[in-house]
């Protein structure tokens, strides 16, 4: 009787270790392992896959070998489910940060993917379950999030599946899953001013934060993004005070300060501050603000500071171009044309002298050179 249930356990025990998967750390012909891994924005992106083949099964793949939506695969919990969006074990992707998958929230963390396959229509899914084989436990209560999208054809073969990082701008990317002659995108975004403006502040609470000098870049990213202006403004100050770590004699601290004053609406303010800015300033840094100034619509205040750039310098070719620019922005264009005939034999370079011609062509025509 021993003899008979120890034979009759060995054989149950072969039957079922001819049902186990293979060791995933093995070679499995053609279902390679795969990761890739990309930032988007500030955000690390990453995939891990098989790359199952199409071996021979052209025209077979979409729609048999892959299931069209959701089916009952015989196995697992019963119910039906989609593709495993590659083959063996769970495809998983990981954010480092929350992203917005096609326009929709998705919290920082691992997912499972899958994809339910429509040839107009194709449902992605992340799934909070990510450690189970293939799709054959999927449960939609593990959702976090689905999304629709379209299916899209390719003129190469890929012969083993891959995905692919695609479309990228400096926010965002595509995500396309490739293989036979398809591809099913979906795309990534996430709020870069918001990642650089945390990294920045976290910057401003290290090292960075005690130099005058690293407290006016962040200052200056919050001017030129027109993001977080306040906080900006309060980098800005304490970069260009009196108190440890400012710098009262910085010309670049305190004109990025007068800037963001200026973009506050609060001109009385920026106009203080850009008269405490003027002695420290060379002659192209005062004619950049100058121009500032001019974009700004200041214009009062962009004479002022053109004004004690001449008064300065009165001999210098961007001291002269910068009084014609000043000039021209409150509509005296013939007294901003002596300035750049002034300008043009002191030009540096044929370039220049060019620049300075079209300019005065303009104003001989009552045109702004701005």
């Amino acid at each position: 009787m021993k003899n008979y249930l120890f034979a009759t356990m060995m054989m149950l025990a072969c039957s079922l270790s001819a049902q186990v998967p293979y060791n995933s750390s093995l070679p499995n012909g053609y279902t390679k392992k795969a990761v890739v891994s990309e930032q988007v924005g500030l955000t690390m992106v990453s995939l891990s896959y098989h790359r199952p083949a199409v071996n021979g099964r052209e025209g077979k793949i979409w729609g048999q070998i892959v299931p069209v939506g959701f089916v009952n695969q015989g196995f697992g919990n019963g119910k039906p489910t989609p593709w495993r969006a590659g083959a063996n074990e769970n495809t998983v992707i990981e954010f480092s940060d929350d992203v917005k998958v096609e326009g929709q929230p998705l919290p920082k963390g691992k997912y499972g993917l899958f994809i339910a396959y429509g040839p107009v229509e194709s449902t992605v899914i992340f799934s909070k379950k990510i450690d189970a084989w293939g799709s054959f436990f999927y449960d939609d209560k593990d959702d976090a999030l689905r999304v629709k999208v379209k299916p899209r054809p390719v003129v190469n073969n890929v012969e083993n599946l891959k995905y692919e990082f695609i479309d990228q701008t400096p926010n965002s990317a595509v995500i396309g899953l490739f293989w036979e002659k398809l591809s099913i995108p979906f795309k990534v975004e996430v709020d870069l001013l918001k990642q650089q403006y945390e990294a920045l502040l976290e910057e401003t609470q290290n090292p960075r934060g005690f130099t005058w000098q690293g407290l006016n870049i962040a200052a200056n990213w919050s001017l030129q993004n027109n993001y977080k202006l306040e906080k900006g403004l309060e980098w800005a100050t304490l970069a260009s005070g009196p108190n440890f770590p400012g710098d009262p004699t910085s010309f670049a601290a305190l004109s990025t300060r007068a800037s963001i004053l200026l973009k506050l609406g609060k001109p009385d303010e920026a106009m203080d501050v850009i008269k405490k800015a003027l002695p420290y300033g060379n002659p192209g840094q005062l004619f950049q603000l100058g121009r500032q100034l001019i974009a700004a619509k200041s214009i009062t205040g962009a004479m002022e500071v053109f004004r004690f750039n001449y008064d300065k310098y009165p001999d210098q070719f961007i001291v002269l171009v910068g009084m014609a620019r000043a000039y021209s922005a409150k509509g005296e264009y013939a007294k901003a044309a002596e300035f750049a005939t002034k300008a043009l034999p002191l030009a540096p370079n044929d370039a220049n002298r060019q620049a300075v011609q079209a300019m005065l062509d303009k104003l001989k025509n009552n045109s702004d050179i701005n």
